[in-house]
């Protein structure tokens, strides 16, 4: 009676754990949509936009999560981290004499458990250094966490050329 026991523990404990994962990826978290936090999201990218066409070096680097958890991949380079990232925004943005045009097109924000999104666009940035201008048309994704105050902050980046066909 005994082992007959331990099986049909084993029994419900595997089914309990197949249901949990198949709720989970059915419509818990994976698949829902968010549209509040998506809302979030949005709004947290247009005050992205807003802190550079500012110039406002400071309130660009907050919307990062920099910390050991943070990565970046930047033009097939080596990963870096968040000293590195900051450093590159600095000096990038802080250079920058105007924004003619910062756009993510293509734009796709998908949440996930309400806390974590993942931003994936293409930019056409066109900025001016001086009488120098730029253009950056670039695949970017950028991962997004919700932290304890309620904000939603950047945690991971990657940028790679766009093919234009």
């Amino acid at each position: 009676m005994n082992s007959l026991y331990r099986i049909l523990l084993v029994c419900i404990l595997i089914f309990s754990w197949g249901l949990t994962t198949l709720h989970a990826q059915s419509g818990d978290g994976i698949m829902n949509e968010y549209p509040a936090e998506k809302a979030e999201i949005l709004q947290t990218w247009d005050e992205i936009v807003e802190s550079v066409q500012d110039g406002d070096l400071d309130k660009l680097i907050s919307f990062h999560a920099y910390g050991p958890k943070f990565s970046e991949f930047k033009q097939g380079a080596p990963r870096n981290g968040g000293e590195e990232n900051e450093a590159f925004e600095r000096e990038v943005f802080g250079s920058v004499t105007e924004v003619v045009k910062m756009d993510g097109n293509d734009m796709k924000v998908a949440v996930y458990y309400g806390n974590v999104a993942i931003v994936s666009f293409h930019s056409d940035f066109h900025l001016k250094f001086g009488e120098d201008l730029a253009v950056v048309n670039d695949q970017i994704s950028l991962v997004f966490v919700k932290n304890g105050d309620g904000e939603w902050k950047i945690v991971h980046e990657h940028h790679s050329p766009l093919n234009q066909s």
